[in-house]
């Protein structure tokens, strides 16, 4: 059933992302601050990450993998205080063989009922170049020029100067400059931690997990966006009660 405008509801953000996992290492934090202002935080995961690690060693089957990386994602959402997760069921490492259309149209059915004001999404680089990451990207992006309603898309991103500073050659950094806003999650450091945690088959294929804490409180602690598109001048991370820090509002 059509609902009424997003603008009539209560504010909400839409995060579209490939795999379990994708929503906590990013911008796990953000969520979690935008959920203690009372915002609704819903995230969509477009497979159950059935091509990715089991972990080493293997805490389970490979045909068990669909499930437990369900329930690791279920406890991370819980971890960082949002709205469970939707999963579909897309297959893992092949959604830019899946059909656009049925994609955008299932973002689309998830962003009526929500009526987010922001979708939060990869961009085109994907941070680290996964296809399935740049996929899931262009869906998003396709549903939000659909979705009227919706003001703003954001993207992650990492600055490059902190993938030089800490050498991490796998992630596409962006021209400082091009970040939109940073926000500083230290306040819910523990609870970005404990949703990190949550994801035991994914730890081990996560270099800055085994860096010094300073390091990875570089890398976790401040997390950075691209506005990428937008129908206002200001939205849910950019509004004038927001505590983020915006670096070109």
């Amino acid at each position: 059933m059509k609902r009424g405008p997003a603008s009539d509801r209560p504010p909400a953000l839409l995060a579209v992302f490939a795999h379990p996992d994708d929503e906590t290492f990013r911008c796990g934090g953000t969520l979690a601050l935008l959920a203690r202002q009372g915002i609704r935080v819903q995230v969509m995961t477009a497979t159950r990450g059935q091509a990715g690690s089991r972990g080493d060693p293997p805490l389970c089957s490979p045909e068990e993998l669909p499930a437990v990386r369900e329930r690791e994602l279920r406890c991370a959402c819980a971890a960082l205080g949002i709205l469970p997760p939707i999963l579909l069921n897309h297959q893992d490492g092949h959604l830019s063989e899946a059909d656009p259309r049925a994609i955008v149209n299932e973002i689309l059915a998830v962003a009526d009922e929500l009526g987010p004001q922001v979708i939060l999404t990869y961009g085109p680089d994907g941070v680290s170049g996964h296809p399935d990451h740049i996929a899931i990207g262009l869906f998003a992006a396709e549903a939000f020029r659909s979705a009227r309603d919706v003001v703003a898309l954001y993207v992650l991103a990492v600055p490059q100067s902190l993938a030089e500073a800490l050498g991490m050659t796998q992630i596409h950094g962006v021209p400082d400059d091009a970040i939109s806003i940073t926000v500083d999650v230290s306040a819910v450091w523990q609870a970005k931690i404990a949703a990190i945690a949550c994801h035991r088959t994914q730890l081990g294929q996560t270099p800055i997990l085994t860096a010094s804490e300073e390091k990875q409180r570089l890398f976790l602690g401040r997390e950075s966006f691209i506005r990428a598109q937008a129908r206002s001048e200001r939205d849910l991370l950019l509004n004038p009660q927001s505590t983020f820090e915006a670096r070109n509002p």
